[in-house]
């Protein structure tokens, strides 16, 4: 027996990965904080063309997931993330070097194209250096450089676009993307084994903690796993969270301001934060639960309290009037984002337990499901908003009311889904035919999300 204290070089590839999806929220938000400079310069960049290079990141991003997943997998997250942020950092410059609004169609797609690789590869990289039960942790920290990323680009970005202008800040975010990924080249090795700064001790807590959950991983091929009743009910309930989370990336600004005033448009980066949060605390739940010999209860409890809370935030919007303060609402809705982002770390630590050394491409198509909830919620909120009554609730419209409600009560089946939902099912192998039958629901499910993604971003009248 070794008993050399065990080094913690798996904390530092945790935060390497936290500083990278830091750097992922800050390209995408700034190209919104940029907005107005880039059509006072590009040819033919007006709103209607700038809501199409808004959705076309979202086609890219999309339909790339599961291949990007599968690279991952096979190629190794060294590899694959180095590629994958060296592409989307390229077309990031790219983006500040662009002068007609076509160009700039063809460029954001491409970056969408290579973001999509960016969760995939790094759930990989967490499932060969963590054991079980530090990924919800993991997870968790992981997840909060997003959230941390977009609320401090609300701030960082404007401040650079004055300093530098639009096109150098862009060149900025994809030097910065540059730099990350030479580090992660250098630093990381795909086997923990092979990397000098890790000792026997660690690779032995890591291998032993990969073991104990190795008996759950199937070796059934990879269209049977992601059709399964386990991964279509996390599809499912990511879906679900998106429908809440995106609203305050989208509509919550306008919505505050519309509502309380143009001076309380600034409150909308309150629910991000408090979801940074919330991913740690979940991840921490997540982490503790399953040190208790409770691995299903670690991935399920926090998943369903998260929901909860968020369908309580959700109703508690639905008694807030104009003429109640901001303050009341916008704690409530961040109750609820908080809520929903409870889920995440269990949501991905999921699909590191059922996909194994696959976790890659099986969390890609729960992350690719997760961006229907998410253009859903784009086109429901107005919707909602404009037409939609209810008595009691919503009496009239011109308020978000009826939307609340409505994410409430997915919110619910969310939290329901997880019932259902358990790592350690051991699946069975199906006969062939009913591998086609699973094969045409899954392609079917996948041009499903792609045609919503169309919709959404290119055939809804944006008024």
């Amino acid at each position: 027996m070794n008993h050399t204290a065990a080094t913690r070089q798996r904390f530092l590839l945790v935060f390497l990965l936290f500083l990278h999806t830091v750097n992922t929220y800050m390209d995408r938000v700034c190209i919104s904080a940029a907005k107005d400079a880039m059509q006072d310069d590009i040819v033919g960049l007006n709103d209607q063309m700038m809501g199409y290079v808004f959705g076309i990141f979202a086609i890219g991003y999309a339909l790339f997931q599961i291949p990007a997943g599968l690279f991952s997998d096979r190629a190794g997250p060294r590899r694959a993330l180095t590629i994958v942020v060296i592409i989307w950092s390229i077309f990031t410059a790219m983006t500040g070097a662009v002068f007609t609004a076509v160009g700039l169609l063809v460029v954001r797609f491409l970056f969408g194209m290579g973001e999509a690789g960016a969760y995939p590869g790094a759930t990989r990289a967490l499932y060969s250096w963590l054991p079980a039960k530090e990924r919800g942790l993991g997870q968790g920290i992981f997840h909060s450089g997003a959230r941390v990323g977009a609320a401090a680009s609300l701030v960082v970005m404007p401040w650079l676009i004055d300093l530098i202008g639009w096109r150098m800040t862009f060149v900025a975010n994809a030097g910065i993307g540059l730099v990350w990924g030479a580090v992660w080249w250098v630093w990381y090795r795909d086997d923990p084994a092979m990397h000098s700064a890790v000792n026997e001790s660690e690779v032995q807590l890591i291998q032993q903690g990969i073991a104990e959950e190795a008996a759950t991983e199937s070796k059934l091929p990879y269209i049977q796993i992601v059709t399964s009743a386990n991964v279509l009910l996390a599809m499912f309930q990511y879906a679900a969270s998106n429908i809440t989370f995106f609203i305050s990336i989208t509509w919550l600004r306008p919505y505050l301001v519309n509502t309380w005033g143009e001076q309380y448009g600034y409150l909308s980066a309150f629910p991000l934060l408090c979801g940074a949060v919330a991913l740690w605390v979940s991840g921490y739940a997540v982490t503790f639960l399953h040190r208790r010999g409770m691995p299903v209860m670690s991935r399920r409890l926090p998943a369903m309290i998260g929901f909860l809370l968020g369908a309580i935030g959700l109703l508690l919007c639905t008694q807030v009037t104009g003429e109640t303060s901001v303050w009341v609402f916008i704690a409530s809705f961040a109750l609820a984002t908080f809520g929903v982002e409870m889920t995440l770390s269990p949501s991905w630590a999921f699909c590191m337990d059922i996909g194994g050394s696959r976790s890659g491409s099986v969390s890609a198509a729960m992350n690719m499901v997760g961006n229907m909830g998410a253009a859903v919620s784009a086109v429901a909120f107005p919707f909602f908003v404009a037409n939609v009554t209810i008595p009691v609730i919503a009496p009239i419209s011109g308020t978000a009311n009826s939307f609340f409600l409505f994410a409430a009560m997915i919110n619910i089946l969310a939290m329901l889904a997880w019932l259902m939902m358990n790592p350690q099912r051991q699946l069975k192998e199906a006969s062939p035919a009913a591998m086609k039958v699973r094969l045409a629901l899954f392609v079917s499910m996948i041009v499903t999300v792609i045609m919503v993604l169309l919709y959404v971003n290119f055939g809804m009248d944006k008024g």
